[in-house]
């Protein structure tokens, strides 16, 4: 237990400076871009005076940048993320909604995925050098290698504009037309095309690992000798196997929320997902630099945690982490 309480000490420790290291980083690459006074009068052609008064104050820019620096880190530990430029609502105040609906999409792809990646993987290698083996594997390189708006929007033209089963787009049609007779319903049906289009991608990662772990596992000694022993087979193979086969999937977990994140975006734009990536794509276009630089520290802090936490839970499962 001691050894449990230390490595999560020393993890959540270890998140202070890479912290400080990513809003320095996200700072002065703004910085290096040039005045956003600047910036915003090149996007918005004629800002009014309100905006570039408010700028200069928010950013401090009559100051040194090693001052701004400070300021800056000063807001982002009271949670001052600015105002946005468009809207005139605190960024702070738009990102709770907007962070509920990614971790909404991006949880249920995640789940779907490992649903059914780590089974399939496992019966892929249970069935080596097979036909369905090599038709599992071919469907699973052909989605690793396949990016996800391509996918969604080839999936928007079949089942939207087709076959007119699904919605095209949004999290959910409001109070007017809802799909299958219900606010729930109507969800669960905004949710499926872009929870397939991630969840295809993430599971053919899945499988391919899974695959590859069970193929080694499952030639070792003890597992042989659980075999021999007259176990059955479901046994041997997923209460021993499995479970010596799946710790490496924790760590390609972390990985694939960070790429997901990092992918939002191109995802959100392409369904018209109302999350953080589909508002960072906006603010981007209209210039609105406050939402921008405010959600680049979001984004990047969340896939942060989300990895720390990854590793916590790691050393949970194998002991032997806990003393590297």
């Amino acid at each position: 237990m001691a050894g449990l309480i230390s490595y999560v000490i020393r993890r959540i420790l270890f998140m202070i400076p890479v912290i400080l290291g990513i809003t320095a980083l996200v700072f002065f690459v703004t910085a290096a871009a040039g005045n956003p006074v600047d910036i915003v009068r090149g996007g918005l052609l004629h800002p009014n005076n309100a905006t570039i008064n408010y700028l200069i104050s928010f950013y401090h820019l009559d100051q040194p940048v090693y001052l701004r620096f400070g300021y800056y880190v000063w807001n982002l530990m009271h949670f001052n993320l600015g105002v946005s430029l468009q809207t005139h609502v605190p960024v702070a105040t738009s990102i709770g909604r907007w962070t509920w609906t990614t971790f909404y999409l991006q949880l249920s792809s995640l789940a779907l995925s490992l649903a059914i990646g780590i089974p399939v993987g496992v019966y892929s290698a249970k069935h080596q050098y097979t036909k369905r083996d090599y038709t599992i594997t071919s469907i699973a390189i052909f989605g690793y290698s396949m990016p996800t708006f391509w996918l969604g929007i080839m999936l928007i033209i079949v089942f939207a504009f087709y076959l007119k089963v699904l919605p095209f787009g949004g999290a959910s049609a409001g109070a007017l037309a809802q799909w299958w007779g219900g606010p729930i319903q109507d969800q669960i049906a905004h949710l499926i095309l872009p929870m397939v289009t991630l969840a295809y991608v993430e599971m053919a990662t899945f499988v391919r690992l899974i695959r590859g772990n069970m193929l080694e596992v499952l030639r070792q000694d003890y597992v042989l000798a659980a075999q021999a022993s007259g176990l059955s087979d479901f046994k041997v193979t997923y209460k021993h196997a499995l479970k010596n086969a799946i710790t490496p999937i924790i760590t390609l977990v972390g990985l694939t929320i960070a790429s997901a994140l990092g992918g939002a975006p191109a995802t959100e734009t392409v369904f018209t997902w109302p999350g953080l990536g589909y508002y960072f794509t906006q603010a981007a276009l209209a210039l609105d630099i406050t939402v921008v630089e405010g959600l680049t520290v979001v984004i990047t802090v969340m896939v942060l945690i989300a990895n720390v936490m990854l590793d916590l839970l790691y050393g949970v499962v194998d002991p032997r982490v806990r003393v590297t």
